[in-house]
């Protein structure tokens, strides 16, 4: 039995495309899309998502104010509808309450765009030019309560450039992620934890 995989987006959705093409692509992928969510009515990646044949969902934040907890009541019911086993995080712009979380424990990725535990939060290569660094890249790893935190499951690793600014090391970084999750994906959805590194 295929794993169901919901995958949660405020923007565009380029890292769930990818992982959507993956298992959609290969019929010994472990693992299937059940439900792209937003909190956005215009996230782009909606649209991708309905044209891929995968179904969608809105639970708009902003009518929520600063109740976490009531926006993640409603965000809590398509996912119960989709019944997924994982869930993906792949630009979702909201922090998630300690509970929500709880609630997925063990089962819900995100990626994220350094080498963590360095420059966890925003603007990441930002900093990891301001710090002189050599090398940058991105992580996949289980989400806990902490931001940016909990076991790592894969790094991709990315040259800083000589004359990178952080729009160039971005766009390297976001093909490295493009990469990353849908093979960490494809390994957890079969039971491998284990951590891989390119």
């Amino acid at each position: 039995m295929k794993k169901r995989v919901a995958i949660l987006i405020s923007g565009g959705g380029s890292n769930m495309i990818r992982l959507v093409q993956s298992m959609q692509r290969d019929p010994d992928h472990p693992a299937t899309p059940c439900l792209v969510l937003s909190n956005r009515a215009d996230a782009g990646g909606l649209a991708k998502a309905r044209a891929m044949g995968v179904p969608t969902a809105v639970v708009d934040h902003r009518p929520f104010g600063a109740d976490r907890q009531a926006f993640e009541t409603e965000l809590m019911m398509p996912l119960m509808d989709a019944k997924p086993d994982i869930v993906c995080l792949a630009g979702f712009m909201r922090v998630l309450t300690g509970e929500f979380v709880d609630y997925w424990r063990g089962q819900m990725l995100n990626i994220h765009p350094s080498l963590l535990p360095k420059y966890k939060g925003l603007h990441t290569h930002a900093r990891a030019l301001a710090a002189g660094d050599r090398e940058h890249g991105c992580t996949v790893h289980r989400v806990t309560a902490a931001l940016d935190d909990g076991p790592l499951l894969g790094q991709a690793h990315v040259p800083v450039l000589q004359d990178d600014t952080p729009e160039t090391l971005a766009a390297r970084v976001l093909e490295a992620e493009h990469q990353l999750y849908p093979a960490v994906l494809r390994r957890f959805a079969a039971g491998d934890t284990s951590f891989l590194d390119i």
